[in-house]
């Protein structure tokens, strides 16, 4: 089964627990207005591997991942469903754990890729439709579906929401989310992140005017704050 990657990273450490090989997948629906990764939007200059190879430099270095394991991240993982199933499917015969980090907008197939994950870290964009749009240049219809499959199962699941000053900075912002996270089951974990520019000069190198020219960096002190808010 052929899929097609930007990159892959062989010890990731912030992907889920322990050790992890991440596989970086190509393509993306959203258009975030903070996206880091415009490189791997579509499939420009992408890696063809396949899931035989995946699995098999899991296996070559499973010393490194059997306490930790493998995530696939992007770009949107969730757009490549037949290769990332195959993969998923794959490692799990390995007995590895497997993650996939998402915006939860794919083409279908949820329930199925579900069955073989071991964790979802999901990247919450909004809660409400205006502000989603507004964040992704898309609606909620198709992170909804992908929602409701998460919903029904019991995958354990880390939550994830950028935080951006001057659009989803306030306390306001924050009980709401912390009232939305309530319908998620086995939540272990709930991150706030904060808006870097680490990718402005990708943007530049690709000649892609940059949405959120002159926004700050995230105040880490503010950010502390409202992380106090949301564990209060």
């Amino acid at each position: 089964m052929k899929g097609y990657i930007d990159s892959i990273e062989s010890m990731g450490l912030v992907d889920g627990p322990g050790i992890r090989m991440v596989v970086f997948l190509k393509g993306c629906k959203l258009r975030c207005l903070y996206c880091h990764n415009p490189e791997t939007w579509d499939y420009v200059h992408a890696k063809v591997t396949t899931s035989e190879e995946i699995a098999l430099r899991v296996k070559r270095n499973l010393s490194y991942y059997q306490h930790g394991g493998i995530t696939f991240s992007g770009g949107e993982p969730l757009l490549q469903p037949e290769f990332l199933l195959d993969c998923l499917k794959r490692c799990k015969k390995i007995g590895v754990h497997t993650a996939i980090d998402t915006a939860g907008v794919g083409i279908g197939h949820y329930d199925e890729i579900l069955e073989y994950t071991d964790l979802v870290i999901l990247d919450i964009k909004a809660i409400e439709d205006a502000d989603y749009y507004q964040i992704t240049g898309s609606h909620m219809d198709e992170y909804s579906k992908f929602i409701e499959a998460l919903k029904k199962r019991k995958n354990k699941v880390w939550l994830r929401q950028v935080i951006v000053p001057g659009f989803n900075d306030t306390e306001e912002n924050i009980l709401k989310l912390k009232e939305y996270i309530k319908q998620f089951p086995n939540v272990e974990k709930v991150e706030l992140l904060p808006y870097h520019l680490l990718g402005v000069e990708k943007y530049k190198k690709l000649g892609i005017s940059y949405p959120l020219e002159g926004v700050p960096a995230m105040d880490q002190e503010k950010i502390k704050k409202l992380t106090e808010l949301l564990e209060s």
